[in-house]
C-alpha cells in the first residue's frame, strides 16, 4: 500500500512538475506564440495586435488615352470668351454632350491666301476687323449636340448613307455676310454659285441620320457657303456697307473674277473632338 501511494504521489508531482515547465516556457515566448497557444489550447484567440501602421492606398492616374475617351468636365476657361476671341458657346457645355457637325472641307491655294489679306485690310479700313477663319469648310448641316453613346451610331448611319455618294467640284465667287443665330458673331462668306444640286443631295443624306437621332436638320432653302473671317457680335450692317468694294476687289483679281474652286472628294463629321471622314465614290 505504501508503494502504491508513492507512486500516486510520484505522478502527480510529475505533473505539476511539467506544469511548472510549460508556464515558464510560455513565458519566454513572444506574445504571437502566446497568441496562438491560446488558441490551441481551445480559447478562441486574441485578435492580434498591428504592429505596423498600414500604408494608405493609392489609385495610379489613368492614361490620357483613356481620359480622352470619357472627358470630364470641360474647364472653367474653356468658357471664358476673352480666352477665345470673345466667341461664346452656342450652348452650355454639359458633360456627354458633344458639339458636332458635317461639313466639306476646303484647302485653300496660296492665291487665296492673299486674296483674303487684302480682303481684310480693306474692311479694316472701313471699320471693321475681322478674325480669318483658322480652316474653311462649307458646311451641310447645323451645329448640334450629340451625346457621347451615340457617336458610333451616328458616324455609321453616315456612312451608310454616303457609301454610294459622287464626287463633284463646286465653285464660289460672291460675297456674302452671314450673322449666327444668338447674333453673337457675324461672318463674311463666298456664296456658292455652281454645284448647288450635289450639295442638296448630300444633306439629304445627312438630315436622315439627324432625324434618326432626332437632331435638327439643315435649313429649308441653305445658302452654301465658305466662311471667310468673322467678328464678334452682329455687325451685319456694317459689313454690308462694305461688301460692294470687297466684291469689286473679287472681280478685278489679276484681270479676272477670282473663283474658289471646292473639290468635293469626302465629306468629314467633327464630333468634339474627333474627327471623321467620309470619302466620295470617284
Amino acid at each position: 500500500m505504501l508503494v502504491g501511494y508513492s507512486s500516486s504521489s510520484s505522478e502527480e508531482d510529475g505533473g505539476a512538475s511539467g506544469e511548472a515547465a510549460a508556464a515558464t516556457q510560455k513565458k519566454n515566448c513572444c506574445p504571437k506564440c502566446q497568441e496562438e497557444d491560446d488558441g490551441n489550447n481551445g480559447c478562441p484567440a486574441r485578435k492580434k495586435i498591428k504592429t505596423e501602421e498600414q500604408a494608405p492606398k493609392t489609385r495610379l492616374p489613368l492614361p490620357d488615352c483613356l481620359l480622352a475617351l470619357f472627358p470630364d468636365e470641360v474647364d472653367p476657361q474653356t468658357e471664358d470668351g476673352s480666352l477665345h476671341g470673345g466667341r461664346v458657346r452656342s450652348f452650355k457645355h454639359e458633360r456627354g454632350n458633344w458639339a458636332t457637325y458635317v461639313y466639306v472641307p476646303y484647302h485653300p491655294q496660296e492665291e487665296f491666301g492673299e486674296l483674303l489679306a487684302e480682303l481684310l485690310s480693306a474692311a479694316g479700313t472701313c471699320g471693321v476687323v475681322l478674325t480669318p477663319q483658322e480652316e474653311f469648310h462649307l458646311s451641310l448641316s447645323q451645329t448640334v449636340v450629340l451625346r457621347h453613346h451615340w457617336i458610333q451610331p451616328f458616324t455609321q448611319s453616315l456612312r451608310t448613307g454616303l457609301a454610294h455618294c459622287k464626287r463633284f467640284v463646286c465653285s464660289a465667287g460672291k460675297l456674302r455676310v452671314y450673322c449666327n443665330a444668338e447674333r453673337t458673331r457675324t461672318f463674311l462668306g463666298m456664296e456658292v454659285c455652281s454645284g448647288h444640286v450635289q450639295l442638296l443631295d448630300l444633306v439629304r443624306v445627312v438630315d436622315r441620320s439627324m432625324t434618326e437621332f432626332q437632331l435638327d436638320t439643315f435649313y429649308k432653302e441653305p445658302s452654301f457657303h465658305i466662311s471667310l473671317a468673322w467678328c464678334v457680335g452682329d455687325l451685319t450692317a456694317q459689313m454690308q456697307e462694305c461688301t460692294e468694294e470687297l466684291q469689286r476687289m473679287i472681280d478685278e483679281h489679276e484681270g479676272g473674277p477670282f473663283l474658289l474652286r471646292l473639290d468635293c472628294t469626302e465629306l468629314r463629321c467633327r464630333t468634339g473632338n474627333k474627327t471623321f471622314r467620309f470619302p466620295l465614290e470617284a
